[in-house]
């Protein structure tokens, strides 16, 4: 796994999770309050998009997840 794509599973997790506990009509209701935490995901992919600099991908990178796949071996 890259960065790049732990970066969007991360983000789609956290917005389905943040989506689910902050819905009314959700059967894991919590608050409404967890919406914010959509909106904050939300926010940051957009600037991550104009800036290319995302906090969860420096941590990543720290942590020793490569940045591009390898390239394939040649026969």
């Amino acid at each position: 796994m890259t960065v790049d794509r732990l970066i969007r599973i991360f983000a789609g997790s956290f917005i389905l999770l943040s989506l689910l506990l902050g819905v009314e009509g959700s059967p894991f209701f919590v608050a409404k309050a967890w919406l914010a935490f959509t909106a904050f995901v939300g926010a940051n992919l957009l600037q991550f998009g104009f800036t290319n600099f995302c906090p969860l991908g420096l941590i990543l990178k720290k942590l020793g997840v490569p940045e591009t796949c390898a390239p394939a071996a040649r026969r």
